[in-house]
């Protein structure tokens, strides 16, 4: 067996109505015995529709000064990690929350970093650019998708709209509160599209190329595809699910975990254009292009879809070879986008062929995920993947 590394978070909490309680959690931590003032990063939809009040309240009835940035948007771009680290440092931060979809949460993990070092944000992008420390990070997710709870990695959309990652075990938090009544009521489109999503990262991390692909990552792919696979109809067209909304919210968890140590490949490197240039969600972006760039992969890696197939459909195999479990896998990962109500290709988002030479260039500069693919991918394969994708 090669050497591999595995990081998570240290502490995970799995808790019904945990938002609750999040104050009393927070008294635990260190840092309230001196300084009790926290920024609670978020986007304003969240505070709309009034999903973070009851956080807010166990904050402030434990004592807590909550200062609230509400700010974060889909994509978040790096000028807003950058506004909200000026508040932190202003307001003499102690605590940095992350609530809300893989948007709120990456944001609140780089803020953290920023708001203790003096290393400017241009500096951390890519594989364990950041340094020193940070300050305590607890993220508490609202969606059942990003498993940014558990990774090591943020997002963000730079001034040119590219977008760039933060990868560092620093940036893991010191808590993740999954509490499932926060995602009960998630709209069917974004649980569908958050499902898929964790369904991708558990794919790619069992398939992928990297070097850290390890027994753990493979091992937790597969317990986290058991679990999206058999709760993700479920979660969608009956939403009030309790049981349904747990289980979608572990396997998502557990996909974090699995990919954010055998890191995922050409599904999400092709798709970060696709959201970047079009403003698609993250979710739907992997959606759309997942079948096509399993397609692609088959050849080298049929034998590991076929493992994989049973996991999420339990009666596809039946004693056929890997290659006929493969092709009948993907066909089905397609079917489900459209029994979940998903957009069938890109054309439905607005992209026309002639916008394929755009997302093919943008695509290859995604080189910390290209080389994690099964397959090599030229500017060329990425064109016709996005084609097909259509």
């Amino acid at each position: 067996m090669d050497d591999f590394v595995f990081n998570t978070t240290p502490s995970i909490r799995l808790q019904r109505n945990g938002a609750a309680q999040l104050g009393e959690m927070l008294e635990t931590m260190p840092f309230a015995a001196k300084n009790r003032s926290v920024l609670f990063v978020t986007d304003p939809g969240i505070v709309k529709i009034g999903l973070a009040e009851t956080a807010l309240a166990s904050l402030q009835s434990t004592g807590f000064n909550v200062t609230l940035f509400d700010g974060v948007e889909a994509d978040p771009k790096a000028d807003t990690v950058l506004e909200a680290v000026e508040i932190a440092k202003a307001d003499n931060i102690a605590c940095i929350i992350g609530f809300g979809g893989g948007s709120s949460m990456d944001v609140a993990k780089v803020v953290a970093l920023l708001s203790a070092s003096d290393q400017p944000l241009d500096t951390v992008y890519g594989v364990n650019q950041a340094r020193g420390t940070r300050l305590p990070l607890v993220l508490v997710p609202t969606t059942a998708g990003t498993g940014s709870e558990v990774t090591a990695v943020s997002i963000l959309t730079t001034g040119t709209e590219e977008k760039k990652g933060v990868v560092s075990p620093i940036i893991l938090p010191d808590i993740a509160l999954l509490d499932p009544e926060l995602t009960v009521g998630l709209p069917p489109h974004i649980t569908a599209a958050t499902g898929v999503d964790a369904m991708v990262h558990a794919i790619e991390a069992y398939t992928s190329r990297s070097a850290n692909n390890n027994p753990i990552s493979r091992m937790l792919a597969l317990q986290a595809l058991d679990l999206l696979g058999a709760n993700i109809r479920e979660a969608v067209h009956n939403g009030g699910n309790v049981d349904a909304r747990v289980n979608m919210l572990l396997g998502s968890m557990l996909a974090g975990q699995a990919f954010a140590n055998s890191p995922v490949a050409a599904v999400h490197a092709l798709a970060y254009p696709v959201g970047s240039l079009f403003h698609v969600p993250h979710g739907l972006s992997n959606a759309l292009v997942l079948a096509e760039v399993m397609r692609f992969n088959a050849p080298e890696c049929g034998t590991a879809y076929a493992e994989l197939a049973p996991h999420v459909f339990p009666d596809i195999g039946g004693g056929r070879s890997s290659q006929a479990v493969t092709a009948d896998f993907i066909d089905r990962l397609a079917g489900l986008n459209r029994d979940l109500g998903l957009e069938p290709g890109l054309r439905q988002v607005g992209i026309t062929a002639a916008d394929i030479p755009k997302l093919a260039s943008d695509a290859m500069n995604q080189t910390r995920l290209l080389v994690n693919n099964p397959r090599d991918v030229r500017e060329e394969d990425a064109a016709r993947i996005y084609e097909a994708s259509l």
